[in-house]
């Protein structure tokens, strides 16, 4: 996920071409790395930031917006009728009441017993075993996030001790699983919220382990504020040392996962050494897990390491090197659907680098079958499918009407 840039501004002088740079400075992004990543050179970047050339067509557009991190398309148009939303980003039938859930404060519940720790942490656990199962993943999770966070908040006000660390430690993961939720919906500032709240509860359990989690769910939320590479990797390292990798599987599985967020920051950067570097780290880290580990809702092992080669590589606008890895790892060995559904897209978008449309919907429809309510709210998928219909390519015409049905994308204007 980008770096969500917020570019809006009291000066509507400002050129397409000015906001488009704005973003991108703001990113930490170079003209390589962002034309790579819209199928462009460096100079056609350059020159619709001088504007000699003109604003692009709606495909294109929706490219060049998700890459840029940008939310809403009047903020690089200034036109407030053109939304991004309306063909990339869709929002669950649930968001509301999840919404309403984490903006919600339970008061005056003081004399209410809370449950039992063992009976929260129980709860948390098939919470998790939901999410990556196959199916509506989001719609379940939904259902379950709103009482789960609030007798887990009860739980941590009300109890003292160990049985108050274990059910902060619980409630930092049941915000992950409200990030995850989040993910790809139009709430960035719900993101922020519940990333800032796990890291604090995690910081209140006094729990190294928890405070990891949270610092890689929070380099997705800083990617969503628009921080700079720096922040990012500053906090997934602060948060490694904290750990000790040679005592346990679980700290160093935490301790490879760290790693692996500071190279997929580097590589959002187009830095290959720095991204390169930090992932042979991670690599190291699954090795010593040995090949029949995955962490249990993490998923960190060697197959969540491999498929992030693929992003990593995306990322790095390598195109070929991506469709290399993605033709070598096997997804359906990894222990989740969601997981492998996005790792499917993440094939996807690597095929797109190369202009291989056929392999791009193929794993567009695979990544649909696998995990529907992955595919639906996945922004790379959902302005792929734009692009490929704008394309009018008859050789994939049928699949990408399928997917446009499907995926719920409206006809480009």
């Amino acid at each position: 996920m980008p770096a969500h840039a917020d570019i809006t501004s009291d000066d509507y002088t400002l050129t397409f071409g000015q906001r488009v740079r704005r973003a991108r400075e703001r990113n930490g992004q170079t003209r390589a790395v962002v034309g790579g990543l819209v199928g462009r050179s460096t100079e056609w970047v350059k020159a619709i930031e001088n504007s000699r050339l003109k604003t692009p067509r709606l495909p294109l557009l929706l490219r060049l917006a998700d890459v840029l991190g940008v939310h809403d398309i009047a903020e690089l148009t200034g036109d407030e009728r053109v939304l991004a939303a309306s063909y990339t980003k869709s929002a669950h039938g649930a968001l509301p009441a999840v919404r309403d859930a984490l903006t919600t404060y339970r008061l005056g519940d003081s004399d209410e017993e809370p449950d039992d720790a063992a009976d929260l942490l129980a709860r948390v656990r098939e919470a998790w075993r939901l999410w990556h199962a196959s199916g509506g993943h989001r719609t379940r999770i939904a259902v379950l996030l709103p009482d789960l966070l609030g007798d887990l908040q009860h739980a941590a006000r009300a109890l003292d001790g160990m049985d108050r660390r274990r059910v902060l430690v619980g409630l930092v993961e049941a915000y992950h699983l409200a990030q995850l939720y989040l993910s790809f919906q139009p709430a960035p500032e719900l993101v922020m919220l519940t990333g800032d709240r796990s890291m604090s509860a995690a910081q209140d359990a006094d729990s190294p382990l928890a405070i990891a989690g949270a610092a890689w769910y929070m380099n997705h939320v800083f990617r969503d504020a628009g921080e700079r590479h720096e922040a990012r990797v500053d906090l997934a390292m602060k948060a490694a040392r904290l750990l000790r990798p040679d005592d346990s599987p679980e700290h160093l599985a935490r301790w490879g996962l760290l790693h692996l967020a500071a190279s997929l920051s580097y590589a959002k950067i187009g830095q290959r050494g720095s991204a390169e570097r930090f992932w042979d780290q991670a690599d190291d880290a699954a090795k010593r897990l040995g090949g029949g580990y995955t962490h249990p809702y993490l998923i960190f092992g060697r197959g969540m390491v491999d498929a992030y080669a693929i992003t990593m590589n995306a990322d790095l606008v390598r195109g070929g090197a991506a469709v290399d890895v993605a033709s070598r790892v096997d997804l359906m060995s990894l222990p989740s659907a969601t997981r492998r559904s996005f790792h499917m897209i993440e094939s996807a978008r690597a095929y797109s680098l190369q202009g291989e449309q056929v392999a791009v919907v193929h794993l567009l429809k695979k990544a649909l079958a696998i995990s529907p309510e992955t595919a639906r709210f996945n922004l790379f998928a959902r302005s792929a499918v734009t692009e490929l219909d704008a394309s009018r390519n008859a050789v994939v015409r049928e699949d990408v009407r399928y997917l446009k049905r499907e995926l719920g994308v409206l006809s480009a204007a």
